[in-house]
């Protein structure tokens, strides 16, 4: 069901999201999506933890929802590191790249990120979207109100959350944020449908 990256990270990432039949809001944790993507171009799945072992595998966070996504993929970052093995673990996965062979190269890609170009993803269905897509679009109310911009997407089980910036207040200083069930009641339109913007049922702006 979900991405992210966009969570992919939903990120994410790989995977797609629907906004059919989501559940209310649980308790906030944190999440790197606000990091790792925005809308540009590619869609990071994954970061590169450290490494594994001795002979250049290498221990991966996913941001996608799932090993699965990655698996799409024979290469990340524009061919620069090459696929060779992907097996899960209970925090991420483990991930062995043909240009990799020993602990110390595999030690120098810690902290690098595993993009994908956003064309490469696959097609998205009615109602579904990817975190990258709605990172970074300014949001407004059903009543017209201007709130900022989305700029993390959250999953905790069982729905996918927008977290808003608000717009600085008159003295400068950064609006406050505030979370937004990923609903048909709560967030009526996105994108193209909404001329590049979310728009948020005014009910829901707290």
């Amino acid at each position: 069901m979900t991405a992210p990256l966009p969570q992919a990270g939903g990120v994410g990432g790989g995977l797609p999201s629907s906004k059919a039949d989501r559940a209310p809001i649980a308790s906030s944790t944190p999440n790197p999506s606000r990091l790792r993507e925005g809308n540009d171009q590619v869609v990071t799945l994954a970061a590169v933890s450290g490494a594994h072992g001795v002979t250049g595998e290498v221990r991966l966070k996913l941001f996608a929802d799932s090993l699965d996504s990655l698996k799409h993929y024979k290469s990340f970052n524009d061919g620069a590191l090459t696929v060779k093995s992907l097996r899960p673990t209970k925090d991420g996965a483990i991930a062995r790249f043909a240009e990799i062979n020993d602990r110390n190269a595999a030690e120098k890609l810690r902290s690098t990120l595993l993009t994908v170009p956003r064309e490469a993803l696959p097609a998205l269905g009615e109602g579904e979207y990817y975190y990258s897509d709605l990172l970074g679009l300014p949001c407004v109310s059903t009543d017209g109100t201007d709130l900022g911009t989305c700029v993390a997407v959250e999953n905790f089980g069982a729905s996918d959350v927008l977290e808003i910036q608000m717009p600085p207040s008159a003295d400068g200083k950064p609006g406050r944020k505030f979370m937004v069930p990923m609903t048909a009641d709560a967030v009526p339109e996105w994108g193209a449908q909404a001329d590049g913007r979310i728009v948020i049922d005014a009910a829901f702006v707290i």
